[in-house]
């Protein structure tokens, strides 16, 4: 459970894919004019990347990885299929996103004009198919975390896109210097905002931190007390010699 909620809240906040990775910006900069056209683009990624990361870890677990196909039988254990990685990925987002437009149109054909040609380029977007590509390089273990992983790196996508349009719906009205109007200011805003998002990253590494600098001090403190041990029975040996030598000598006497 533990492991759902750190990878649910990094994927949000710290691997973000427009303030971490820069991924999606097309759409990013192009929709974020209005909120409510952001909303309905937010949504549709969110639908898009909470599907098809796991369908495609499923290709990636039973198709695509070296030696997925074993089982079909052991003859085939040693094929390597990953060399399709990209054009299965890409036609499982494509299936999805095209399921999306005729929803889209059939019921809410204001949203459908709103977003135009963005709504069916979602299919080439790379933060969709980045999610797909993320999960397959970091090696997600379950099927409930590769959801996990689309679910929330779809949130983190439309909270980026909602900031960024309802902070340009209000300096709309304010008074901006000439030269940074349009994208300018808004690439500005991006980056402290992308700033802001890594500012998250202490709540995931702080108990890590503090388990590692236990553990520094457990091996800093660890051989100091090794050698007050051998140091002491040293001393034992020693004493012991001297007893050994004191009798022989009154033996002798």
């Amino acid at each position: 459970m533990l492991e759902h909620i750190e990878l649910f809240f990094r994927s949000i906040f710290i691997d973000n894919m427009v303030f971490a990775v820069f991924l999606g910006m097309c759409s990013y900069l192009a929709v974020s004019k209005k909120v409510a056209t952001a909303v309905g683009l937010g949504a549709a990624v969110i639908f898009v990347l909470a599907v098809t990361v796991p369908m495609n870890w499923l290709l990636d677990k039973y198709l695509l990885q070296d030696g997925a196909l074993a089982w079909l039988g052991p003859e085939y254990a040693d094929y390597n299929l990953s060399f399709l990685s990209f054009i299965l990925f890409i036609a499982t987002i494509a299936t999805m996103v095209q399921l999306v437009e005729i929803v889209v149109e059939k019921f809410s054909p204001s949203l459908y004009n709103s977003l135009g040609i963005f709504l069916p380029l979602i299919a080439v977007n790379c933060a969709i198919l980045g999610g797909s590509l993320f999960m397959q390089s970091r090696q997600i273990e379950t099927f409930g975390l590769a959801f996990n992983y689309g679910l929330s790196s779809g949130i983190g996508w439309f909270l980026a896109i909602l900031a960024i349009a309802a902070i340009r719906e209000k300096i709309r009205y304010s008074n901006v210097p000439a030269p940074l109007r349009g994208l300018g200011i808004t690439f500005i805003i991006t980056g402290l905002m992308g700033i802001g998002f890594q500012s998250f990253g202490g709540m995931l590494t702080g108990g890590d931190d503090a388990a590692e600098d236990a553990q520094e001090t457990v091996n800093i403190e660890t051989p100091k007390s090794e050698e007050k041990e051998v140091t002491n029975h040293e001393v034992t040996e020693n004493n012991s010699e001297i007893d050994k030598k004191e009798i022989s000598y009154n033996d002798v006497k």
